[in-house]
């Protein structure tokens, strides 16, 4: 998910459409992945694309409308959480206990992430961007190279 927000905000700053290959040199990925990625964002509407020379990805939705939760929906819903139960042993009680325990504190923090993720907007991620252009003197030009 972080590094489709990247993505996104990149495009916002480009003048015309973006090709997979250099959104993918954004990711650090294939362009194949771009693609599958882009084309839930594309079914939601929030970005486009256009084959042929000269095409590529652009945006399509209006940054103050789109939040973390809306491009996190469109995603497919990824695994939020890089931590998972254990399930070498099912029938172990233990096991289950632990698991039982542990479910319930990942549904919560989900569901707190998520939550958060609603009051987040495009927007605010490019507004915030652009602070701190701001505070370290650097002047933005579009179609900048990628020096975070």
């Amino acid at each position: 998910m972080t590094g489709v927000l990247h993505v996104l905000l990149h495009m916002a700053e480009h003048d015309g459409p973006m090709t997979s290959e250099t959104l993918a040199k954004a990711m650090q990925t294939n362009p194949v992945v771009i693609r599958r990625v882009m084309a839930g964002l594309r079914d939601a509407g929030y970005v486009r694309s256009e084959k042929g020379h000269g095409g590529g990805w652009t945006l399509a939705c209006d940054l103050g409308a789109v939040t973390l939760r809306d491009v996190y929906n469109a995603l497919g819903h990824p695994a939020l959480l890089s931590i998972g139960n254990r399930t070498e042993s099912p029938g172990c009680l233990v096991e289950q206990a632990v698991n039982a325990a542990l479910s319930d504190a990942f549904r919560e923090a989900e569901a707190l992430l998520l939550a958060r993720f609603e009051t987040v907007t495009l927007a605010a991620l490019s507004a915030d961007f652009h602070a701190r252009l701001k505070q370290r003197g650097i002047s933005f030009a579009k179609d900048h190279d990628h020096g975070d």
